[in-house]
């Protein structure tokens, strides 16, 4: 008998993600077992150099079933769909489930920043959210993790011994009693149970 997942994924209404330094690999490990019929929209704040171009959409629509895009101004949050916060803009999702991008400051040194995404959606979606930070090398997203976990929401974080950049999640870790620490690997079986309970 296969095991089920920890998660029940139906219970959710989307899922955000924090990443920066080594995130290329790691976006690229988790992604790839996601199943085509995963029920929720996936939101993505990745340090980049504001010039950067669009190679790691490309690049993950090439590994990935699900569709990879930018967020764009206003536009309608879809289920099944991966969205990256363009380069030099901050990602928020706002009260009418859209996303908006934003030129404010930089937070944490950063734009897009992880936490303003954290906090907007977590004041959107509530316990309905869930909340993943992965490697790097700052502590973005700390303090939006702890917003998710004030709001109710799931909170997960890669554990630092994985993490290719262990000072982003462990800086989370430390701000937050996260719900779950998790290797790579573990994350992505998550996925894969999920994808197989109707078969138990």
């Amino acid at each position: 008998m296969k095991q089920k997942s920890i998660l029940d994924f139906t219970k959710f209404k989307c899922i955000v993600i924090g990443v920066s330094a080594g995130g290329m690999e790691s976006l690229t490990r988790l992604f790839a077992h996601i199943p085509k019929d995963f029920p929720l929209p996936i939101l993505v704040v990745q340090h980049m150099h504001k010039l950067q171009n669009d190679y790691f959409i490309t690049h993950h629509n090439c590994t990935c079933i699900l569709p990879v895009k930018e967020a764009e101004e206003k536009e309608k949050i879809r289920s099944g769909t991966i969205y990256f916060a363009p380069p030099d803009y901050h990602l928020l999702v706002e009260e009418d489930e859209t996303l908006a991008l934003s030129v404010d400051e930089k937070v944490n040194y950063s734009r897009p920043s992880i936490d303003v995404l954290f906090e907007s959606a977590a004041d959107v979606y509530k316990e309905k959210l869930i909340g993943i930070i992965l490697t790097g090398a700052n502590n973005d997203g700390a303090e939006g993790i702890r917003i998710i976990k004030q709001k109710g929401g799931f909170t997960i974080a890669q554990n630092p011994k994985d993490a290719e950049f262990p000072v982003m999640p462990q800086s989370a870790i430390d701000l937050v009693e996260m719900d779950r620490i998790l290797s790579l690997k573990e994350m992505t079986t998550e996925f894969i149970r999920w994808d197989q309970e109707d078969e138990i």
